[in-house]
């Protein structure tokens, strides 16, 4: 085995069909796991996995809703995901979150049940007005109650829909983004990415909660 020491960077090679194979399976396991060094002595030390590379790094995640990004686009508000609020079914987040665009009637009841770039794009024709409704009352665009709305609507997803909320949670501690190439001007990504992490906390507390009480 051969041990090369420069600044940052420690490499090594092996020069043994045992060690070859040992070093494959070994690889198979922790490719691209990040590790800390422990000096046992002056004399050498030892490498001690802290996991995946994106987990021990934190790494962003952006959560978007597009076939890439498979593992977690369920967490996205184009991702249909079945909930209700104040009573009114609504097919994704988007759907919700356009429909209210719209005065009460049929096209608006056309937009709850959208998901998608078909709901995002049904929002495109609303009339252009500086204030959405639900149920009677009227809120300013972007404003803190309009996005309080949509926190209210991101919970009600992820408590009815399982897969949505496993997804949230596989996310871990890493950050989350919404990063896309049209941002929105009333509820930008950085804010919508905020209301996910909350709601993964508020999760998480609810479990812990949840195994406190048990026998």
């Amino acid at each position: 085995m051969r041990i090369i020491l420069k600044t940052g960077i420690l490499a090594f090679a092996f020069d043994t069909e045992e060690n070859l194979q040992a070093f494959a399976e070994w690889r198979a396991v922790y490719g691209g796991h990040v590790f800390a060094f422990e000096a046992d002595s002056d004399r050498g030390g030892s490498f001690h996995d802290l996991g995946p590379r994106e987990d021990a790094c934190r790494e962003p995640i952006n959560i978007t809703f597009s076939r890439k990004n498979e593992q977690f686009r369920l967490i996205s508000n184009l991702a249909p995901s079945p909930f209700v609020l104040n009573g009114k079914l609504y097919a994704s987040v988007e759907g919700f979150w356009q429909s209210m665009k719209f005065p009460e009637g049929d096209r608006r009841q056309a937009v709850t049940q959208l998901w998608g770039d078909d709901a995002k794009r049904a929002g495109a024709k609303a009339p252009p007005i500086g204030q959405v409704s639900l149920a009677g009352q009227v809120y300013p665009v972007g404003g803190s109650e309009h996005r309080d709305l949509i926190l209210r609507a991101c919970r009600a997803k992820f408590d009815a829909n399982p897969p949505a909320r496993a997804a949230l949670l596989a996310t871990g501690d890493r950050p989350l983004t919404h990063k896309v190439r049209h941002d929105s001007k009333t509820i930008p990504g950085v804010v919508l990415a905020e209301m996910w992490m909350r709601i993964r906390r508020e999760l998480r507390d609810r479990a812990d909660d949840v195994a406190a009480q048990a026998p």
